[in-house]
């Protein structure tokens, strides 16, 4: 069945033109000998993609590319020093080179003439990476572990191209149906687990964990549901990296799930960082890690990266697309067209429909939209923040007060999003001088995280885009941030530094070294400590805000009590819509929905959103309960 849409293509391609065809995911790919042909098939390639609607690229054949060695003397002499070359990488198989350069632009030349002229000197396909301006071991880990297993690759998007075009001309099938059940995130915050059920399919929507939670069996997603069988599934797709979307996935993979992961290449490598941090928070927890990094690694190996608003086969009958959600850097709302125009649905997942210091606000603009699945995280009638000004001026008052009295500020934070969010407002508030120019330290995965950052500034908004681009002032390159590196630094930190500021995961305050942080800086009355992010039921974090001022923490073989005289403030610099830009979020989406699901809220506020809506746009609204399977079509 999987020659059926090859011979298509094949037949209106002249005679002895391809060597080969490939699949790579969604993706075709054709291979030639033909020298000729690979530089300027006439438009008969762009012909066919206009006529079957997928994405086919032409390659060389490996056999006819410039030796390597020699490609990549060619490659540095046609390449501007301006360019500022990092690493040369040979995906032999796939007759791909990846270049790195700290100035992609420069790399790519006008009208992407650079490009044009290293496929004509060399016979390799070009792609050209960001270096991260920031260095980081782990992010480069992360890649090597895709270069070194470029053979497995290669096989694993063929196989996975098979699945998706099984029974490509096959007509649709009499039993049409879309069942969605919610595995996690139901009435809660946390373990968002989704499951999309067709009689072709099956998606799983997001799998994490609720860090705040007591027990394993309110931490995890109900993956022992009927409806759950890791052996059928066929895809997992992540709205983005935070681990209450993300920290199962190699889970699923220690389990044997051997199919693809789709998300945004910001996503890919920030997810992956958080859950080798999870691993290594839960040792030093003293628990034994639900998976290792070897899952990590697998995972990593599966995962196939989306830009937003490419559209995607994942299924024969699940085209998917991603759009910006405005919530951390790489986020996405997930789009569905499901079967041949049967029903379109979107996941929101997390977003944000405001701008932000870093980011733009969710789009609302989709081609169709029957159903959509929003979150209400700060969806009750009293949840609307105060103005972005407003917490920007509070956050700066409450800074220059901790310095004045000589203390030191610990904002807690989200490892991806609030953490950089806060650098960016940061710098702004100290290059306008409405904060001192004080040491900026940040410990625990916000430095690699950072990193990352400053691989995608393309994902940025357009202001710090701007900034990074045209004025050469990156604000996650300040030279008052520091990086906390060990136990020594951090303790140096503590005894030996001023005033300061410091950032240090988790935003809950449930393990990293926040944690610690806490324990040493609470019972001094000058320091401040500022709640930046949502606090879980249940976590140190919502005690802490709640007003308990005594904790004891065990220490060894015995306890330690810890009491808070430290300042305690409340700032919300959320990546989450507040109550009123979720009802405008509704408002605006085009083609307006026609029926709504409420996920990703607590009990009162998810069913208060839903009654809200329902009332305001006489919109069918329903706020799930987990387990529940909802019958969509």
């Amino acid at each position: 069945m999987t020659s059926e849409i090859i011979k298509e293509i094949l037949k209106c391609i002249p005679e002895g033109k391809i060597s080969d065809v490939n699949f790579e995911g969604a993706n075709i790919v054709l291979y030639t000998k033909k020298k000729d042909f690979f530089l300027d098939n006439g438009g008969i390639i762009k012909g066919i993609v206009d006529t079957i609607k997928k994405r086919i690229e032409l390659r060389p054949d490996p056999s006819i590319c410039m030796e390597q060695e020699k490609a990549e003397k060619t490659i540095k002499k046609l390449m501007p020093e301006e360019a500022k070359l990092g690493n040369i990488i040979f995906d032999v198989q796939r007759s791909i080179v990846i270049i790195e350069s700290e100035k992609p632009g420069m790399a790519i030349g006008k009208d992407g003439e650079l490009l044009q002229e290293i496929k004509k000197k060399t016979l390799w396909v070009p792609i050209i990476r960001r270096t991260p301006t920031i260095r980081s071991q782990l992010i480069e880990n992360i890649r090597e572990v895709l270069y070194q297993n470029n053979d497995y690759r290669r096989k694993f998007l063929h196989k996975t191209g098979e699945r998706i075009y099984n029974g490509w001309l096959r007509r649709q099938k009499k039993e049409e149906w879309i069942r969605i059940t919610y595995l996690g995130s139901a009435r809660e915050v946390g373990r968002s687990c989704l499951l999309l059920q067709t009689p072709e399919s099956r998606v799983l929507l997001d799998c994490g964990i609720n860090a705040g939670a007591d027990s394993q069996e309110e931490m995890y997603p109900y993956l022992e549901a009927p409806e759950f069988n890791i052996s059928q599934l066929d895809a997992v797709i992540v709205s983005h990296a935070h681990l209450d979307h993300s920290a199962l996935i190699p889970y699923l993979f220690k389990f044997g799930y051997r199919g693809p992961v789709y998300c945004t290449p910001p996503t890919r490598d920030m997810m992956a960082l958080l859950q080798l941090d999870f691993v290594k928070i839960q040792r030093e927890d003293g628990k034994e890690p639900i998976y290792t990094s070897d899952d990590v690694k697998e995972m990593v190996k599966h995962t196939i990266t989306l830009e937003y608003d490419e559209v995607a086969d994942v299924t024969p009958d699940v085209r998917i697309t991603l759009y910006n959600a405005g919530h951390i850097l790489g986020s996405a709302m997930v789009h569905l067209h499901i079967g041949n125009g049967l029903h379109n649905l979107l996941y929101s997942a997390d977003t944000k429909y405001a701008k932000t210091s870093m980011l733009s606000p969710a789009i609302t603009q989709f081609p169709r939209l029957e159903t959509l699945l929003i979150e209400s995280t700060y969806g009750g009638k009293d949840n609307v923040m105060p103005p972005t000004t407003e917490a920007d001026e509070l956050l700066g008052k409450m800074i220059g007060e901790t310095i004045e009295r000589r203390g030191k500020v610990l904002i807690p934070v989200l490892g991806s999003g609030r953490a950089q969010e806060i650098i960016v407002l940061l710098e702004r508030l100290i290059r306008e001088k409405k904060v001192p120019d004080v040491p900026i330290y940040v410990d625990g995965m916000v430095w690699d995280i950072t990193a990352i950052h400053t691989a995608y500034p393309e994902y940025l908004n357009n202001d710090v885009r701007q900034q990074i681009f045209t004025r050469d002032n990156n604000p996650f390159l300040m030279p008052n941030i520091k990086r906390i590196g060990s136990q020594k630094e951090r303790q140096q930190l503590l005894e030996e530094t001023g005033s300061c500021v410091v950032l240090a995961t988790s935003g809950m305050l449930v393990g990293g070294p926040s944690v610690q942080y806490f324990k040493a800086l609470a019972n001094n009355e000058r320091n401040t400590l500022i709640f930046s992010s949502y606090q879980a039921e249940g976590s140190l974090g919502s005690r802490i805000q709640r007003g308990e001022k005594e904790f004891v923490f065990r220490n060894g073989s015995g306890n330690e009590v810890v009491s808070v005289k430290m300042e305690v403030v409340k700032l919300e610099i959320t990546g989450h819509s507040d109550r009123k830009e979720l009802m405008n979020f509704v408002y605006k989406c085009n083609p307006r929905p026609k029926r709504i699901l409420i996920n990703h809220g607590e009990n009162s506020r998810a069913l208060n959103l839903a009654s809200s809506l329902h009332n305001q746009y006489k919109i069918e609204t329903l706020a799930p309960r987990n387990l529940d399977a909802i019958r969509i079509k």
